[in-house]
């Protein structure tokens, strides 16, 4: 992406879904309408997504995520042997229900939003995951496209609901050995698609490190993690050098973050990246997509052979942050890193659940706008 300006702007991800979308997808759902005839609408929000940020002057573009449920139980209907289950489903089948019944109350989102994907059979990709998105996005824009992915560490843990996935696997470690396959095979063809960036998305580590083994508040996708976050954050560093062992071309990203599923920041995770230092500089990735526009989340620090895409702007609260304050933040960040070295982005996506969006369309586009002033003002500052 040698293209690129300084300071490249863009999304982390998901957007907000317009209504007949989310219509059309609760249809699709329920078996009501083809995939195809979803697939015809999700194409016309993204056209119309890309027309805002092509407007707005974001410089690496993604498709809003508008074909996917949430982030990542999407992978659901392109993977052999998953089962969509809702929060009822799982309280149904996981061993403690009151540890389970915790979590629900935590969270401030509604029941009818989560879902998880379950492994109750051999995994095996009836499809591709995400590379008829980036096939689309390539067809009609001329800029780097983003595509992000969940990771290994994520859908492993979601994955694994022992009381469903013992009957198949007879550990995790095993399960993420194919979810290790899938995901290469997933790579692989979006190389050959033409992508810029490929983003995974691993949220749960975050998680590992501040709830130390206590009541989980991000989402079930931890629930069978041990107490020793040493020991986690192991196993996700092994898994995603796994998956990324050979690879070259795209950018690859790590995006982080606390819990994006509720404005109320008081019921989300808080902590800086010190306990995550090590681990992150040691993922064969080469960026780190890390909130940093929220308190929650501490200063900013150096992570050695990554550059940093930095977070700017809270996703989920409806005031716009000023250029002023995102140069501020940026301006921060150059004490550590290179203006070579910096992305700018948000926090986090703006609809991390299709149904439960975190902000508007119409701020989302503020958001973004605001980014983009704040860029162009600092690459004058760095011409």
């Amino acid at each position: 992406m040698s293209r690129l300006p300084l300071f490249p702007v863009t999304t982390v991800g998901s957007w907000p879904r317009p209504q007949e979308l989310l219509k059309s997808q609760r249809l699709l759902q329920l078996g009501r309408i083809t995939r195809e005839e979803f697939h015809r609408q999700a194409e016309a929000s993204i056209l119309e997504l890309l027309e805002i940020q092509h407007e707005v002057g974001v410089d690496i573009v993604t498709d809003g995520e508008q074909r996917r449920d949430n982030f990542y139980s999407f992978v659901h209907d392109r993977i052999e042997g998953v089962r969509l289950m809702s929060m009822a489903d799982m309280l149904d089948v996981v061993e403690d229900k009151a540890a389970f019944e915790r979590i629900l109350q935590t969270l401030d989102v509604p029941a009818f939003s989560l879902y998880n994907p379950s492994c109750v059979g051999r995994l095996e990709r009836r499809r591709t995951l995400a590379v008829e998105e980036c096939r689309f996005l390539k067809e009609h824009t001329d800029r780097p496209v983003k595509i992000p992915l969940p990771g290994p560490y994520l859908l492993t843990r979601a994955m694994w609901v022992p009381e469903l996935s013992q009957q198949v696997y007879g550990s995790k470690e095993e399960l993420s050995k194919d979810v290790i396959r899938i995901l290469r095979d997933e790579i692989r063809e979006l190389i050959e698609a033409g992508a810029d960036f490929i983003q995974f998305d691993e949220p749960v580590l975050t998680e590992v490190v501040f709830t130390q083994g206590q009541t989980r508040t991000f989402m079930c996708a931890a629930l069978s993690a041990k107490k020793d976050p040493a020991e986690e954050l192991a196993f996700a560093v092994s898994l995603l050098n796994q998956v990324l062992e050979g690879f070259s071309g795209p950018t690859f990203g790590l995006h982080l973050c606390r819990g994006n599923w509720s404005p109320d920041e008081s019921i989300l995770l808080s902590g800086e990246y010190h306990p995550l230092k090590a681990s992150l500089e040691a993922i064969r990735v080469d960026q780190l997509v890390l909130e940093y526009a929220t308190e929650r989340a501490g200063s900013v620090l150096p992570f050695e052979g990554k550059s940093l895409g930095l977070g700017v702007v809270n996703p989920r609260t409806p005031e716009v942050e000023s250029v002023d304050r995102i140069c501020d933040t940026v301006r921060d960040a150059l004490r550590h890193f290179a203006p070579a070295d910096l992305t700018l982005n948000p926090d986090c996506g703006f609809g991390t659940f299709s149904n439960s969006p975190v902000n508007s369309r119409e701020i989302a586009a503020q958001k973004m706008h605001a980014i983009v002033e704040a860029a162009r003002r600092l690459r004058k500052e760095h011409a």
